[in-house]
């Protein structure tokens, strides 16, 4: 390592210059047996639903460096993405998370420079990880010390909330590691009161058969479960972050990319329900909402 070039200030700098809010980093080594335990019981009950993907590669989810044979250092970002012109008109509401662009695209095109800086600085190598990867994002923010684990399994900033996005960079360089956090929710239970869906489970995972965000985004069943009720809430569900008190301030998001798109808080559900896949494609261009396709959003949209 280059210690004239590179500095945890540099870093910070760095990660600042691109868009984040926090930066911590954690030594790269196999996640906690309790993690391990907890992700497996979430698993074996089910509470995965559909997602098989989370049953996929699960030695490399347990340990980051078979991501990037040699990695030393996990360096966690946070990106904010509240913005309070959100969520749009008074007929439907989407996540804001998907407001903007795709935070996949965003957050990796924001943390290339960074990499490449610690590459050369460090003379190391580097992965960027955007939750594509199987690698436990909350988890490393935690042993990076950006923030804790909220009752409701979201990463929760202090002084800064839940509305965050998170991205990684792996890393050979051995990079002083900062402390983990350890705070917590306390005896606060607003989020699991407030679910819909009762989803959130005591031991901070949630439960996907009962998630509002999974049945919008995710499922791909043609019709949703009969006790289901979405209200205007067609993709997604910010409500546990929405009564959640570390949010009372939100910290707003100076990144352009992640700026509500006045296209989609426009929509109206009579837009969505004719609305055509050329119409989808054009309007959801380089958006999250994709994700849902066009058959999931008319089905989220459709009343009941």
């Amino acid at each position: 390592m280059n210690l004239e070039s590179f500095s945890k200030e540099a870093l910070l700098h760095q990660a600042a210059q691109a868009g984040a809010v926090a930066c911590g980093v954690a030594p790269c080594q196999p996640v906690s047996a309790e993690t391990r335990s907890t992700f497996c019981r979430w698993i074996d009950s089910g509470c995965h639903a559909t997602m098989d993907y989370m049953t996929r590669y699960p030695d490399l989810r347990m340990n980051p460096d078979g991501l990037l044979p040699g990695a030393r250092s996990v360096i966690s970002f946070a990106f904010p993405y509240y913005h309070p012109s959100a969520p749009g008109n008074s007929d439907v509401i989407f996540a804001r998370y998907s407001l903007g662009d795709d935070y996949h695209d965003v957050i990796r095109a924001r943390l290339t420079p960074v990499a490449a800086w610690i590459a050369s600085a460090c003379a190391a190598e580097t992965r960027i990880c955007v939750d594509t990867a199987p690698i436990f994002e909350r988890y490393w923010a935690q042993q990076a010390g950006i923030g804790f684990c909220g009752l409701n399994g979201l990463i929760i900033v202090p002084g800064i909330g839940s509305w965050v996005l998170l991205g990684e960079i792996l890393t050979t360089a051995v990079i002083p590691p900062d402390a983990p956090s350890l705070q917590s929710c306390g005896e606060c239970r607003r989020c699991i009161e407030a679910c819909p869906g009762q989803a959130i489970r005591p031991d901070r995972t949630v439960d996907a058969r009962r998630c509002r965000s999974f049945l919008t985004i995710e499922s791909r069943d043609t019709h949703l479960p009969a006790d289901v009720s979405l209200g205007r809430r067609i993709y997604g569900c910010d409500i546990c972050q929405e009564v959640c008190p570390w949010n009372a301030t939100p910290a707003v998001t100076t990144i352009k990319e992640f700026f509500p798109r006045p296209e989609i808080l426009s929509l109206t559900r009579r837009d969505i329900l004719g609305m055509d896949q050329e119409r989808f494609s054009l309007i959801f261009r380089k958006s999250a909402i994709k994700r849902a396709k066009l058959t999931g959003l008319h089905r989220n949209t459709l009343p009941r």
